[in-house]
């Protein structure tokens, strides 16, 4: 009996070169990577469908007269004489055993698979069986390569450990790693959780530009791209809200988009520079309304998982409850919470904001007011002590340029962020429709640019103009959806969530 399995470490370029020869060896007999066998089944459907072994024994198998066509990679065989045990991984990302026999199949196949590797891609067709052990298996009856792999799995395929190999070779990753597979199934399942949701609430799926000639809809550094055509810079967009509440004032009162945003900002294990946003825009609400469809929203994404109909997620050792109802808390009581040092008269004042700033050690720049200084409070002292899901509300003017001012305090507005574990998940608010009031803050923001803050917004005229037609009261969210899969997958870094995580290039000798 040879096998495949616990092999000494072999030079990888020696090993390149032998399955080459091979490759070599298969183009001098014909066509070496066919596309004509066709497969009718999965692994896993096959799997599931005759999991009781008590009921598909090996004698009711006999009595299934259906053939099956299988293709998938190899990844561990077991020869012994003239018969072998094979296990290959299909589409569906479930292995499942083959049993091949020397005499069972054609003349030369038993004697061509003998020479293939781990790795190679195959087609097979047979009847189903179950071993000694109890294991499903396919008896083929037909075997073909269907594309020699040149380069080995690594030797331990089952463990693939090193973190920026898995990010920068995803596909190996995929192959030999089945929770990241089961990770990025998730994140599908999320997101068409996410479309059902809002086209069951009567919103309309929409798409906007990607390509803006003024960044808008966020304070943050946008990369900047050429026109050639029209001899023009265009901005990858950070955030589509000017667009999707252009649509509010057209009469699309109910709307959304699912797609990316770009940001020249830092790589961390919460951010990425391109990222997957849902923005969300309905007519004649307000904030509170958008946080109570929020609630709404995530438990039916919850309860819609495989592994979390009970609305309860695991999140880094922490159970996360969805079933409960979410807390709302002000930004400024959050922040006396923590800061008994505080008072609400001292909310305000930023002289003594930006001394108790001093006095714990937290960043403040000269250029901050009170709302700036208060935030900055927030986010050392606050944000990452919120596990359960919490509601922030009523974010001060100075760092909210789009949200509606609240009517109880004009120099707060009508705001949230939802926060889970420790990060913001979601921002939300009731919609500046006031269009002199949006300007005169577009026009703050300018001046914040000129004084050296380079994620301050530029003032958009057209959205200005729009505003002047009227757009109805409205209120508007965010979510980010990486960071979104990221709790509901269980992900300690935003790389973990994404396919083709930004890296720096690879170095090259």
């Amino acid at each position: 009996m040879s096998t495949d399995n616990n092999k000494e470490p072999v030079d990888e370029n020696r090993l390149i070169a032998e399955r080459r020869a091979k490759l070599d060896q298969l183009r001098a007999g014909g066509q070496a990577y066919p596309n004509d066998f066709r497969t009718d089944a999965e692994a896993a459907v096959l799997l599931e469908r005759y999991a009781d072994e008590q009921r598909w024994d090996q004698s009711a198998l006999e009595g299934v007269d259906e053939r099956f066509s299988l293709a998938g990679r190899i990844l561990s065989r077991r020869i012994m004489g003239k018969a072998a045990f094979v296990h290959i991984q299909d589409g569906s990302g479930e292995r499942i055993q083959l049993y091949l026999r020397r005499d069972d199949l054609p003349d030369g196949v038993y004697k061509a698979f003998r020479q293939w590797d781990i790795g190679d891609i195959v087609g097979v067709r047979g009847r189903l069986m179950r071993t000694r052990t109890g294991e499903l298996s396919i008896q083929a009856e037909e075997l073909r390569l269907l594309v020699k792999a040149l380069r080995p799995l690594p030797e331990k395929w089952h463990g693939l450990s090193d973190q920026e190999t898995r990010y920068r070779q995803r596909y190996v990753d995929l192959i030999v790693n089945p929770q990241v597979r089961r990770t990025f199934v998730l994140r599908s399942l999320i997101i068409r959780a996410i479309r059902h949701f809002f086209d069951d609430h009567g919103f309309l799926e929409v798409e906007t530009p990607m390509m803006h000639h003024i960044p808008g809809g966020a304070t943050a550094r946008p990369f900047v791209t050429h026109h050639n055509a029209l001899d023009i810079d265009l901005y990858l967009r950070v955030a589509p809200e000017l667009h999707l509440k252009r649509l509010l004032v057209g009469g699309l009162e109910k709307v959304y988009e699912i797609n990316r945003n770009f940001r020249n900002e830092g790589v961390s294990t919460r951010h990425n520079p391109e990222f997957t946003m849902l923005e969300f825009y309905w007519a004649h609400v307000d904030y509170q309304s958008m946080m109570d469809l929020t609630e709404a929203l995530f438990t039916h994404i919850v309860k819609s998982l495989p592994g979390m109909e009970g609305g309860v997620v695991e999140y880094q050792g922490q159970a996360i409850d969805f079933t409960k109802r979410i807390r709302r808390v002000p930004v400024a009581d959050a922040v006396m919470e923590k800061c008994p040092e505080l008072n609400p008269g001292d909310i305000k004042n930023a002289t003594r904001l930006r001394e108790i700033c001093g006095q714990r050690n937290i960043h403040a720049e000269p250029s901050w007011g009170w709302g700036g200084l208060l935030m900055a409070l927030f986010d050392a002292l606050v944000e990452d002590t919120l596990m359960e899901p919490t509601f922030v509300t009523e974010y001060p003017v100075e760092v909210s340029p789009l949200a509606r001012r609240s009517n109880e305090d004009p120099d707060f507005t009508d705001r949230f962020e939802l926060v889970i574990a420790g990060r913001e998940i979601a921002n939300g608010f009731s919609e500046l429709n006031d269009p002199e009031d949006q300007a005169e803050r577009f026009h703050e923001q300018v001046a914040a640019r000129d004084a050296g803050d380079a994620e301050a917004m530029h003032f958009d005229h057209d959205y200005i103009r729009a505003l002047e037609y009227g757009m109805p009261p409205a209120a508007g969210e965010g979510i980010g959806i990486d960071r979104l899969v990221m709790l509901l997958t269980d992900s300690p870094s935003i790389r973990d969530v994404l396919l083709f995580p930004h890296l720096r290039p690879e170095a090259r000798e």
